[in-house]
């Protein structure tokens, strides 16, 4: 299982990293939206999604394939 390079994943990481990520008990990271200067958050919010540069092409035939497909599992 370890052959997944996803830090994400706890079961990638080291085990003493996992513990002590446990005991902190659910408290927030340092970083992400919420740790944010608010009127860097605001900025980014007010383009409602477009600052993530997404995932597809505007008019792309990917983006109309995926558009098609919606909720359907593949």
């Amino acid at each position: 299982m370890a052959d997944n390079a996803n830090p994400g994943n706890f079961a990638n990481r080291p085990k003493e990293e996992v513990k002590a990520a446990a005991q902190k008990g659910g408290a927030s990271s340092a970083g992400g939206f919420a740790s944010m200067d608010p009127d860097k958050q605001k900025d980014i919010a007010s383009k409602g999604g477009q600052a993530s540069g997404g995932s597809f092409e505007p008019g792309s035939e990917k983006a109309k394939e995926a558009g098609r497909k919606g909720g359907s599992s593949s």
